[in-house]
């Protein structure tokens, strides 16, 4: 079997017989100490999509936070994830990356940070491209070069209408045109803890909100630092990435590429999600 030529997001299902008779299902045991063991029966089946995605750079340097499968999926973009530890946070390993990526909550849980965030936005000042994920509520002035206030707001309603602020910005539309379809398929929500307050060297990208609630500006800023960009994000892409939900890869895709040469390389995505 060979993969379309077309973009698709489809499943797979696994079926045996055994005696004339078809099975279906999977097993999965959920164990937390807090909650009784669960075994559960879904039907034995994987989310496949192939995506025409394109992005800019090679080297990422992935911090981790909070943990989350995102490098895995920046790996199945086609970029080369270098997983940073703390002691390899410094100027001279910096020149060597095309985008830094901070892993979820990573400001809340790595009590490093504070000493890694003078190279960090060093490297951003000199043209590179630094992304943040959600942090739930801390000092974040500590950590950006613009002031910047986070909140608990969010959205929960994972098909809420998205809206563009800034249509013409790079982030939507290089190396991959991002449109309102990229925001179809996305699970459980758009994102959390949203800043509610930002410096006017931030641009909002989107809004959006639940129903009855007025709009939420937070979820995606982008400033220009220097000859680089610093990128706070609340969207959830650590929930969506490892699904295999089309757009946020094209997005997060953009996210990374920000600021290089306009040099697109066509990567032909496949991805698998549990």
């Amino acid at each position: 079997m060979f993969p379309a030529k077309t973009e698709i997001n489809s499943s797979l299902l696994a079926v045996v017989e055994i005696g004339g008779k078809e099975y279906d299902q999977s097993i999965r045991t959920i164990v937390y100490d807090h909650i009784p063991t669960q075994t559960l029966l879904p039907k034995a089946s994987a989310k496949v999509a192939r995506i025409n995605l394109k992005r800019e750079g090679k080297l990422i340097g992935y911090i981790r936070g909070a943990g989350d499968e995102i490098p895995a999926a920046l790996r199945t973009m086609g970029y080369e994830v270098w997983e940073m530890k703390d002691d390899e946070v410094n100027a001279a390993s910096l020149k060597r990356v095309d985008a830094v990526v901070l892993g979820v909550r990573a400001f809340n849980t790595n009590k490093r940070m504070p000493y890694m965030i003078t190279d960090l936005l060093d490297y951003v000042k000199t043209g590179g491209t630094l992304v943040v994920q959600y942090n739930t509520e801390t000092d974040i002035n500590k950590f950006s070069p613009y002031p910047l206030t986070l909140s608990r707001e969010r959205v929960t309603e994972e098909d809420d209408q998205v809206r563009f602020l800034a249509p013409d910005h790079p982030v939507l539309n290089t190396p991959n045109k991002i449109t309102a379809k990229d925001f179809e398929g996305w699970v459980q929500e758009r994102g959390l803890n949203f800043p509610n307050k930002w410096d006017p060297q931030f641009q909002p990208i989107l809004s959006m909100n639940d129903k009855g609630e007025a709009g939420k500006d937070g979820s995606l800023l982008v400033a220009k630092y220097g000859e680089g960009h610093y990128i706070y994000t609340g969207l959830s892409f650590f929930r969506e990435l490892p699904e295999g939900v089309p757009g946020a890869y094209k997005l997060f895709a953009n996210l990374v590429s920000l600021g290089k040469a306009k040099k697109p390389e066509n990567v032909k995505v496949k991805t698998k999600a549990r």
